[in-house]
C-alpha cells in the first residue's frame, strides 16, 4: 500500500541525508515523554546515525492526547533526528524507510510483532529494549492530574490599581515595535536528564545514567529572546568563547529572531551551567566559566557598538549575571549617555551562586532584585522588606523597585510622586512550578517592555508576573510569545 504524501516528503529528506548511515526506527504513541521513554530512545540512538520517530495519529486507540501536541513533544528531544504523524501502519512504513534497526520495549518481545515480516524483506533487525516498567504514561498522566494546578490571576490587585485586563490588553499592543537593546551575560543551560541506578557499593555516591541531554538559550541571551518575543525589535550585545557553546548560542538567537552583536573572548568559554536531574528534580548543578572582567579593548568596542545605535532605541537593559561582561565604568557611561538622550533604562544584577550588587545601576526606571540580592546591595538583614526597598530607591535613585520573593511573588515600591499608594504586594500566580529556572529573567523582561510602552509600575508587575507564572509551568528557559501573554490574561476562567 502506497504511503501517504506526508510519510512519503519525510523520508525523501531522509533518503538524502541517508548516504551509508545506520538509520534507526521507532513508533508509539508518546503521550507524555517519560524516563522509560528515554531510555529507550537512548539505547535507539546509539545503534545508529539516523533516529525516525513515528508518532501514531489519533486514530490510534491508545492515543488520549491530540497527535500534534504529541509530535511537538517527541521532536523536542534534541536525540531524535526526524519525526512525523504516522498515519499508516509500522510495517508498511517500514518496507519504504528500510531501517536497519526497528526498537521496541521489552513488554512487546512476546507478542506478536508485524514488523518482524517486513524487516525480513528489508534486512533490517528488530531490537527489544527495557523501559521503565514501572512508571507508564498512563501514570504519569493521572499523577499530573491530581497535582496540577492552574495559573491563578488576582482581580483585587487589579481593582485596587485601577485597571482590567482590557487594560493590560492595550499594554500587549503597545510593546509591539518597541526598540530595545539588551546587554549582558549570555549563559547557555544543559539539562541532563538521567536514570538513578542506585547507591554505589564502594562509597556513599549515587549511581546515574545520563539518557537526555538538552540545551537553552540563558542570560542576557534568553531576557533578549522574551523581549523579542512579546513583539519589540532587540539588539544583544554580549560576550562569547570560541567554542560549541558559543555556536548553539547564536543558532538560538537566530531562532528567536534577537539581533545579535557578538563578541569573542578568547579568555574565556562561553558559561554552561550543566543540571543533572532525575525524576524531574535537580541533583547537582556544574558551571563552567570564567568570571574575570573583560578587558579594556573589549570595553571600547562595546562602547562604540552600542553608541552607534543608542539614538535608534527606545529602552536599554542590563542584564547582569556577574561574570565580567559589564564592567562598572562601561555600565556607568552608557547610562548617562541613555539619560542625555531621554531613553529610559532597567537593570538586574543576579546573585544566585555569586556575588554581585544591584545598586551599581543608578537612576533606572527598574531593578527586580531578589531579597538576598537587595540586602547584599545595601549590607542590611534586618530591615523589612518595605524598609528594605525604599532604602534601595534612595541609594540608586531608582524610580521603581520590584523585590522578586520566590512562591511569595513580589512587593512593589514606586518613588513614583503621582502615585499615592508606594507598596503593595502580589502573590504568585503559580505555586506548583515545573521548573523555577527562568522566572526571574521573564518576569524582568515583561515588566520592562511594559514600562517602556507606558505602563505605570502596577500594570507592569501584573504582567511580569503573569509571564513568570508561564515560565515556570514547564522545564527549561525558553522564550514566551506575545500570543501566549495575552491567551492567558483574557481566560477568565481562573481568576480570585
Amino acid at each position: 500500500m502506497p504511503l501517504n504524501n506526508h510519510a512519503q516528503e519525510v523520508l525523501a529528506r531522509i533518503e538524502q541525508e541517508r548516504k551509508g548511515k545506520r538509520v534507526v526506527f521507532v513508533s508509539g504513541n508518546f503521550n507524555i515523554i517519560h524516563p522509560g521513554h528515554l531510555r529507550l530512545l537512548s539505547f535507539a540512538k546509539d545503534l545508529g546515525d539516523i533516529l525516525v520517530i513515528g508518532v501514531l495519529s489519533d486514530s490510534s486507540p491508545s492515543a488520549y492526547i491530540a497527535e500534534s501536541l504529541r509530535l511537538e513533544g517527541v521532536r523536542a528531544l534534541s536525540i531524535v533526528d526526524h519525526a512525523f504523524l504516522l498515519y499508516d501502519t509500522p510495517s508498511d512504513l517500514i518496507l519504504e524507510l528500510r531501517p536497519d534497526f526497528v526498537i521496541k520495549g521489552k513488554e512487546h518481545e512476546e507478542a506478536v510483532n508485524p514488523e518482524a515480516t517486513a524487516l525480513e524483506k528489508t534486512g533490517g533487525q528488530l531490537l527489544f529494549t527495557s523501559g521503565n516498567v514501572s512508571l507508564s504514561a498512563n501514570d504519569l498522566a493521572l499523577n499530573i492530574a491530581s497535582t496540577l494546578r492552574p495559573i491563578i490571576k488576582p482581580t483585587d490587585f487589579m481593582a485596587h490599581h485601577s485597571f482590567n485586563s482590557d487594560t493590560l490588553d492595550t499594554c500587549l499592543d503597545r510593546m509591539h515595535g518597541l526598540r530595545v537593546c539588551v546587554l549582558g551575560d549570555i549563559i547557555v543551560d544543559e539539562y541532563v536528564t538521567c536514570d538513578p541506578l542506585g547507591m554505589s557499593q564502594e562509597d556513599p555516591t549515587i549511581v546515574v545514567t545520563p539518557v537526555c541531554v538538552d540545551r537553552f538559550l540563558g542570560g542576557a541571551g534568553i531576557v533578549a529572546a522574551h523581549v523579542a518575543g512579546l513583539g519589540a525589535e532587540v539588539r544583544l550585545f554580549s560576550v562569547l568563547g570560541h567554542d560549541d557553546v558559543a555556536d548553539f548560542a547564536r543558532q538560538a538567537l537566530h531562532k528567536y529572531d534577537v539581533k545579535p552583536d557578538l563578541q569573542i573572548d578568547i579568555t574565556r568559554p562561553t558559561t554552561l551551567k550543566q543540571r543533572f536531574r532525575c525524576f524531574q528534580k535537580t541533583m547537582l548543578r556544574v558551571n563552567h566559566l570564567r568570571q574575570h572582567a573583560i578587558s579594556q579593548e573589549l570595553i571600547q568596542t562595546f562602547f562604540r557598538r552600542v553608541m552607534s545605535v543608542l539614538d535608534e532605541i527606545d529602552l536599554l537593559v542590563f542584564s547582569d549575571f556577574n561574570y565580567g561582561c559589564l564592567p562598572p565604568q562601561l555600565v556607568n557611561v552608557l547610562t548617562e549617555e541613555a539619560r542625555q538622550r531621554n531613553i529610559p533604562v532597567v537593570g538586574d544584577s543576579q546573585s544566585s551562586s555569586q556575588m554581585g550588587d544591584i545598586s551599581r545601576f543608578r537612576n533606572t526606571l527598574l531593578l527586580t532584585p531578589t531579597e538576598r540580592e537587595a540586602r547584599l546591595a545595601l549590607h542590611d538583614f534586618e530591615s523589612g522588606l518595605v524598609v528594605l526597598a525604599s532604602n534601595l530607591i534612595k541609594k540608586t535613585g531608582a524610580k521603581n523597585v520590584v523585590i522578586t520573593l520566590g512562591e511569595a511573588g513580589v512587593l512593589i515600591h514606586t518613588a513614583d510622586q503621582a502615585e499615592t499608594i508606594k507598596t503593595d504586594r502580589l502573590p504568585a500566580m503559580n505555586t506548583t512550578p515545573s521548573d523555577t529556572a527562568g522566572a526571574g529573567d521573564s518576569f524582568y523582561a515583561t515588566a520592562s517592555l511594559a514600562l517602556a510602552s507606558g505602563s505605570d509600575i502596577w500594570q507592569a508587575s501584573y504582567l511580569g508576573s503573569l509571564a513568570a507564572a508561564l515560565q515556570v509551568s514547564r522545564v527549561g528557559n525558553t522564550p514566551l510569545s506575545l500570543a501566549e501573554l495575552r491567551s492567558e490574561l483574557l481566560n477568565e476562567k481562573y481568576t480570585i
